[in-house]
């Protein structure tokens, strides 16, 4: 079977945004445009036709918008996986999460106004949510193995370490890429550059009093699809860091809330952490926990990014097991980068439990990579098995 690049269809009604997006998607050597429609309704016109793999979608549009879109989608039973890139998200956090509830894969804020620094930031994130939400529906449905456009294979032989290069696209590293259990291999250094201390595991577990989580790409429905499945017995806090732009978290605590046995809401300045509770850091500010005479307490920090992020898996993770040692669990899943792989070993290294979201489930498999390879994971855990996972440990830790 012949390879080809994964195949892009990009809908947007503004002609600026289609062409940078399309510029987006073509910089990539294993991405290209396979069409572009102006709206809903032309794009379900296309998609008949140019079979892509992937569709980027606007969601303010004339005729039919990206909700509509969305919901034709689902009634003709259409799996292709959809990108939400849109304005909208700047100011209707709730018609994103809407956007997510009907099917969308994921999102990403659009740039306003063409602005070449706003282009640049989302540039690297949507190449890599096209890259492995098209992987992965190449790979599932069978169809042709993923290929270069013509003329770019001699550049990537030539600078075979560069982010566009065939072995870095996530999805697409194979099990021999892993780190293996019990075996050694090269290190990863710590964010800062300095290798990271040999750690000691302090001993096992205690009874779990707090669940500590950090996720980032592909997060939105991999939390839906974990709280959904948590037993209604589980009553262990759960905190959650998830990376996501300030006035997007609330609407997002809120959607999961009406899918979730616990309480589920954005956590605020001085919020108990008490059981049958789940508090996701809101955007702009790290979750730090304070001991109280009488409780735990929630402090929200707006002090620097870590790894680039506020909020911070790392933060939140060095945070727990500073105050809940043995008696947290950590769980680290899908993401770019390596926020919380390095904090995430501080809960390892006092005895607690650690799970870590396997490669198969991952959208990126970066963070838990990064989290595993350091050796900070005792477990990994596929998506589907993850609710289980985490309600067997709770029910066994008491």
């Amino acid at each position: 079977m012949e390879k080809k690049p994964i195949q892009v269809l990009v809908v947007d009604d503004s002609a600026l945004m289609r062409n940078i997006v399309s510029r987006i998607v073509d910089s990539a050597p294993d991405l290209e445009v396979a069409g572009k429609a102006m709206n809903g309704r032309f794009a379900l016109q296309k998609i008949e036709t140019l079979k892509p793999d992937l569709i980027i979608l606007d969601l303010e549009m004339p005729d039919i918008n990206g909700l509509e879109f969305l919901q034709e989608r689902r009634k003709r039973e259409i799996d292709i996986p959809v990108i939400v890139l849109s304005a909208v998200a700047r100011r209707g956090a709730s018609i994103t999460m809407e956007a997510l509830s009907l099917g969308a894969a994921d999102f990403i804020m659009k740039p306003t106004g063409g602005n070449p620094d706003e282009v640049q930031q989302i540039a690297s994130q949507l190449i890599e949510l096209a890259r492995s939400y098209g992987a992965t529906y190449r790979q599932s449905h069978g169809l042709a193995p993923i290929g270069l456009k013509p003329g770019t294979e001699e550049t990537q032989k030539k600078s075979p370490g560069s982010a566009t290069a065939p072995a870095e696209i996530p999805g697409l590293r194979t099990r021999q890429d892993q780190a293996i259990p019990g075996k050694p291999g090269r290190i990863p250094s710590s964010p800062s550059g300095v290798p990271l201390r040999k750690r000691s595991r302090a001993g096992g577990p205690g009874p779990l009093e707090l669940i500590a989580l950090g996720i980032s790409t592909g997060g939105p429905n991999a939390l839906r699809q974990v709280f959904s499945g948590l037993d209604p017995e589980l009553q262990t806090p759960i905190l959650v860091v998830q990376h996501m732009p300030a006035g997007f978290t609330l609407e997002f605590a809120k959607s999961l809330d009406r899918i979730c046995p616990m309480e589920v809401k954005e956590a605020e300045e001085g919020d108990l952490v008490r059981p049958g509770r789940i508090l996701i850091a809101p955007g702009d500010y790290h979750i730090v926990l304070e001991r109280k005479r009488l409780a735990t307490i929630v402090h929200l920090d707006s002090g620097p990014a870590k790894n680039g992020h506020r909020p911070s898996a790392d933060v939140l993770f060095e945070s727990a097991a500073s105050i809940y040692g043995n008696r947290c669990m950590g769980v680290i899943m899908t993401g770019m980068g390596r926020d919380g792989a390095e904090h995430i070993g501080d809960i390892w290294e006092a005895g607690g439990i650690t799970l870590g979201q396997d490669q198969q489930s991952s959208v990126v498999y970066g963070m838990p990579r990064v989290a595993y390879e350091y050796g900070h994971i005792l477990k990994q855990v596929s998506l589907s098995d993850m609710a289980k996972a985490i309600c067997d440990y709770a029910a066994e830790l008491v």
